[in-house]
């Protein structure tokens, strides 16, 4: 009996072990994918004999508002209108704001012609608000190529020009910029680092840019796409249900036939996506679970390997510690310690680069588990509120609630009772 309870304790033993070393040595590919991709973080410049100004082509530069009176909505479009590719005209939509964006729009379209404002209308049942505002743009739009940017993205004066030179000359009809993002609270640093450390180690711009894969990803802030691709899917309403249009609508255009690419331009966009735990939390609560597709299983998945490689090892490797420390020691902890060690010490100095590359004080690579936390958790949470038929916020509304226990539609349809008070 005895002999069959050691050897029950050995062989769990062994198997915790060996999941412990797994996850070292995931941490460590994961590490070097990352720094892998921050050598790729340089910036974006102009593409030898590119397309010549003479013939460039009209691009429509299509901005949706909502509530942006407070943040830098006057600098963002002054930006747009201060591009050095003069081929462009900027359509602004006032998405049904309560506060002075409409205002501060038209005041800044006395100014410049090139500026056309546009008070957004009720969305028609099945459609969100931000895809359905870029819809409305979008018909007031006359270019051969659309550029969507959100309302607190600075772009610098060759942004667009060096854009679309890229784009013509390497056949792309498709390209996304990941922008500069600029931090200045606790949490926002916190968030950030950890949010780069996920995006490059999990999403290698070498697999996104290859067209055999139909991985995709977009930053909604800046995305050129050829109007003809576009059109090819219906415009927006191909996405007209989805919280997460912009990378819906890149792994749309790619699976359809268009060229796409995205690279790093901090030299040539920037912004301060959140400027709060508020803002962070509403950000990744709306689409965390949309980012899974709604997907019970996945979320599940998602959160519970989240915690198990990326969280518990730390607290084991802090209790460890501790104990040895106070003098106790076990098999148990000399075994588990040393790979839950690792991983700590993986992450921090992965972070330590992120922070470096993002201009973040290289003390936040100790907020590790703090940053990450935030994504589980945020995930954990938003799964619930859906179910339970409370939604998400976003821009100062709640989307996907419910009258009863139900998930939304993703095909780009939408189910009853998925999208109230949007």
């Amino acid at each position: 009996m005895w002999g069959g309870l050691w050897l029950v304790e050995l062989n769990g033993l062994t198997m915790l072990t060996g999941i412990a070393w797994i996850c070292a040595l995931g941490w460590l590919v994961f590490a070097a994918v990352t720094l892998y991709g921050l050598a790729g973080r340089k910036p974006l410049l102009p593409v030898q004999n590119s397309h010549p100004m003479t013939d460039a082509p009209l691009v429509s530069v299509l901005v949706p508002a909502r509530n942006e009176a407070r943040r830098i909505l006057a600098q963002s479009i002054c930006s747009v209108l201060a591009q050095d590719y003069q081929h462009l005209e900027v359509i602004a939509v006032n998405d049904r704001s309560t506060d002075a964006t409409e205002s501060i729009l038209r005041s800044i379209a006395k100014t410049d012609e090139r500026l056309h404002v546009i008070n957004g209308v009720e969305p028609p049942a099945g459609w969100l608000g931000k895809p359905y505002a870029l819809q409305q743009a979008l018909g007031a739009s006359r270019g051969h190529w659309v550029l969507t940017i959100d309302a607190d993205i600075v772009l610098e004066k060759e942004a667009v020009r060096i854009a679309i030179g890229r784009a013509l000359t390497g056949g792309y009809d498709v390209l996304t910029l990941v922008p500069y993002f600029e931090t200045k609270s606790f949490w926002e640093r916190v968030f950030t680092s950890a949010w780069v450390l996920v995006l490059l180690g999990a999403f290698p711009f070498a697999i996104l840019n290859n067209p055999k894969m139909k991985q995709a990803l977009a930053f909604g802030g800046f995305s050129l796409i050829r109007r003809q691709s576009l059109a090819r899917l219906g415009d927006f309403a191909a996405v007209r249900a989805d919280i997460v249009e912009d990378v819906r609508l890149a792994e749309l255009l790619k699976s359809s036939g268009a060229r796409y690419r995205i690279e790093h331009a901090p030299n040539l966009i920037r912004t301060r996506m959140q400027s709060s735990l508020r803002e962070v939390w509403d950000f990744l609560s709306r689409s965390m679970f949309a980012g899974v597709r709604y997907s019970l299983v996945l979320a599940a998945l998602y959160i519970f390997t989240g915690y198990t490689f990326a969280i518990a090892p730390i607290f084991i490797a802090a209790f460890g510690v501790l104990m040895l420390a106070a003098g106790v020691s076990s098999e148990w902890l000399n075994l588990l310690v040393v790979p839950s060690l690792m991983v700590w010490v993986i992450q921090v100095s992965a972070l330590m680069f992120v922070c470096k590359n993002c201009d973040i004080p290289i003390a936040y690579a100790l907020t590790t588990p703090l940053g990450l936390s935030l994504f589980y958790t945020a995930l954990l949470i938003s799964v619930i509120n859906i179910l339970r038929g409370k939604g998400v916020a976003w821009k100062e509304r709640r989307v996907y609630e419910h009258t009863g226990v139900g998930l939304p539609v993703h095909d780009g349809r939408s189910a009853d009772h998925s999208i109230i008070d949007e």
